[in-house]
């Protein structure tokens, strides 16, 4: 039995999680592989800000750090912007896979360009990272906000209302206005607007964290891996310090509640 590791970015309960086990709903993998989801211990409260960049990175470092020695064969990132991917591919051998861009890269299949339907646009920066590293400016139509301030523990439950119709009129725009060939949903959290957008849309839409599971089943079932000589290993892997800083955001958490 494969075993993957799916790294949720926000410390949460048992309630939360299972709205992202829920992602695993939309795709069909079969029998022999397997998905555990594990909140992280050091998050920012959003990703709004290089700040919180840097905590996110950190966050599912430590969260991942010792994946391969508990005998996961892959490790999927819960979020768009791929934190802690590059970090976690120097000092795993495992495949490492994040949604952002794997979602574009998996879009230039299905068509020519692209939009990248977000919640805010407090996400932008985000995608034109991404974007930025793997050239892929030119074949982004557009990157656009519904205007909807996200949750990231209850996600979109009791605001599907409000929310669908505000994200099929953002996601029109793309295709009408901007040219896009294919939407990309700018957010895992954003999981359970996908079956219906995908209804409605003329274009295909791309729900990331499911495709993240797809590509590690294939990953594992290829015997594939990330370069080495693209992510060089540490000379020393900062384990007990990461796991320091971990134990401390965790006491710190539950001194708030």
């Amino acid at each position: 039995m494969a075993k993957v590791l799916v790294i949720v970015p926000f410390p949460m309960d048992d309630d939360n999680l299972s709205k992202r086990r829920a992602q695993l709903n939309a795709v069909r993998l079969g029998d022999g592989i397997d998905f555990d989801f594990k909140p992280v211990r050091i998050a920012p409260a959003n990703y709004v800000s290089q700040q919180d960049s840097v905590l996110a990175d950190i966050g599912i470092l430590e969260a991942g750090l010792q994946a391969e020695k508990d005998g996961y064969d892959a490790v999927c990132i819960d979020t768009m912007s791929d934190s802690g991917m590059s970090a976690l591919r120097s000092v795993l051998d495992i495949p490492v896979i994040g949604p952002g861009r794997h979602a574009m890269l998996a879009a230039l299949m299905l068509g020519e360009k692209f939009s990248i339907l977000a919640m805010w646009d407090r996400w932008r920066h985000l995608y034109t990272k991404t974007l930025a590293e793997l050239g892929l400016s030119h074949k982004c139509a557009s990157l656009r906000s519904a205007g909807l301030q996200p949750n990231n523990q209850s996600l979109l439950a009791g605001k599907e209302e409000e929310f669908f119709p505000a994200l099929y009129e953002a996601a029109m725009k793309c295709v009408e206005v901007d040219g896009a060939d294919v939407i990309i949903l700018g957010s895992t959290t954003m999981h359970e607007a996908h079956a219906y957008l995908a209804e409605r849309l003329p274009v295909p839409i791309i729900n990331p964290g499911p495709l993240t599971y797809r590509l590690a089943d294939a990953a594992i079932k290829l015997k594939l891996s990330h370069a080495r000589s693209s992510y060089p290993a540490p000379s020393h892997i900062a384990a007990e310090k990461l796991a320091a800083m971990g134990d401390i955001a965790a006491r710190l958490a539950g001194g708030s509640k």
